[in-house]
């Protein structure tokens, strides 16, 4: 199982994981199918099915275009807001593309309709991989559009923080700098936000993804899922663990947004003096 990770749009991930013996692919949120079929012609794979893990349209916007370019493509997901969505699938239901099995796990919060996908292959030495769109991230966790801490809470202790240590997560955003930007706010003292967030610096640096981490560096470094230590609780001000992940996530949605930075070709407007016009006063 050969897992290709496409950067597209401004931080999004999506994935095509080959199936090396057959050739056959499945696509993870194919947000974009322009970018999604110049990686498949590359690697001389046939896509089969695409895996949907919530309906906003940069993880889902590409579903349509990619059906009608592959007849019979199946289109999977747990939300009926999925475009071309051909098979709705529910919490604990196993899939198998090839020797790629596949387990989905119901992750409701950030949408009402959230879907991660766990993978693996049977017999192999390769650890699994997790597929946990805006669900969980390097470092953090989603926003909870359409749910509540509680469920978030859930999904993070119960349903993927029960998953193998050793399980590469696979997120759907690199938010990873800011993330961690905010859990060394939290835990100042932790070394492990501390090289994670220098190791961070550094790929983005090299414009290389953060992307897979392990489910076992989330534990050190990833305060959503630190909810019982100690500098986390002291940090929030609570102890009940719901009630810590409420607090971070509010704080984590105030967190200082980065400084834009001016967009190259507005800049060369303004010194054209295109933008004249609309700025004179009538």
């Amino acid at each position: 199982m050969k897992v290709k990770v496409i950067s597209v749009l401004e931080d999004n991930y999506m994935y095509l994981v080959i199936e090396e013996n057959t050739r056959d692919a499945v696509a993870v949120d194919a947000a974009v199918p322009k970018r999604l079929l110049e990686i498949i012609r590359r690697e001389d794979v046939v896509l089969r099915a695409i895996l949907t893990t919530h309906h906003h349209w940069d993880h889902a916007r590409g579903n349509e275009e990619l059906a009608q370019l592959f007849p019979g493509l199946q289109v999977f997901g747990a939300d009926e807001r999925i475009g071309a969505l051909t098979h709705r699938v529910t919490h604990g239901q196993e899939l198998t593309f090839g020797a790629i099995r596949v387990r989905c796990l119901f992750t409701p919060c950030h949408t009402s309709g959230h879907m991660c996908y766990f993978m693996w292959e049977d017999d192999s030495p390769d650890a699994p991989a997790l597929f946990s769109g805006d669900t969980l991230f390097v470092g953090g966790c989603g926003q909870f559009f359409e749910g509540t801490a509680e469920q978030m809470h859930t999904n993070l202790t119960q349903i993927l923080g029960t998953l193998p240590e050793d399980t590469k997560v696979f997120c759907g955003h690199e938010c990873t700098i800011r993330n961690l930007k905010f859990a060394l706010k939290v835990e100042p003292e932790n070394e492990a936000v501390k090289k994670k967030l220098a190791w961070a610096r550094q790929r983005d640096d090299e414009d290389l993804p953060t992307v897979p981490s392990t489910l076992q560096e989330e534990f050190l470094y990833n305060p959503f899922l630190r909810l019982t230590e100690e500098a986390v609780q002291r940090f929030t001000g609570r102890t009940e663990p719901v009630e810590v992940l409420r607090t971070l996530r509010s704080q984590r949605d105030n967190f200082k947004k980065p400084k834009e930075r001016p967009n190259p070709q507005a800049m060369l407007a303004f010194d054209w003096g295109l933008f004249g016009p609309f700025l004179e006063k009538k």
